[in-house]
């Protein structure tokens, strides 16, 4: 029976450990920017072509 306490202790410092960095994450600005990055593929090539040439 203690194993489950043991367990359950450890899983809810995990959660609260992953919540605690999600939420550190959000506040710094991490996931501001949610357009940028789907577009930079885009555009990738155009600007290595610009730089050999």
């Amino acid at each position: 029976m203690t194993i489950i306490f043991l367990l359950i202790g450890i899983s809810l410092t995990v959660a609260i450990l992953f919540l605690g960095s999600f939420i550190w994450a959000v506040r710094t600005g991490q996931y501001e920017d949610d357009y940028t990055p789907s577009v930079r593929m885009l555009f990738d090539e155009e600007e290595k072509k610009d730089q050999i040439t």
